[in-house]
């Protein structure tokens, strides 16, 4: 099953992985770290931005460290957004702007 995803989580992903892998990132995000994971059943592409930005952040850019980011999601969420430091803020994913 695959989740949308929002126009803002698509202009991250343009702005930190180069074109030959914007794809696949877009792919691995819609399909693995969307509505399949604990507790987001429910979730649309914009309830789950603050899970994929911070999988993003985390990336920095590198599609290794993102997949480790989204399999640390699949397990629990909650630990992806303390790693990022998104955890204390609900708005703390709007205010970051990621960079190459």
């Amino acid at each position: 099953m695959s989740t949308s995803l929002s126009a803002a989580t698509v202009d991250h992903i343009e702005a930190l992985f180069p074109l030959e892998l914007q794809e696949q990132v877009r792919e691995l995000l819609s399909r693995q770290c969307g509505s399949n994971l604990p507790f987001c059943e429910n979730s649309d592409e914009f309830h789950l931005e603050r899970v994929r930005f911070a999988a993003l952040k985390l990336s920095k850019g590198d599609l290794r460290e993102l997949q480790k980011a989204v399999k640390l999601a699949q397990a629990d969420w909650r630990d992806v957004l303390m790693a990022a430091g998104f955890a204390h803020d609900l708005n703390a994913h709007k205010k970051w702007s990621p960079s190459k």
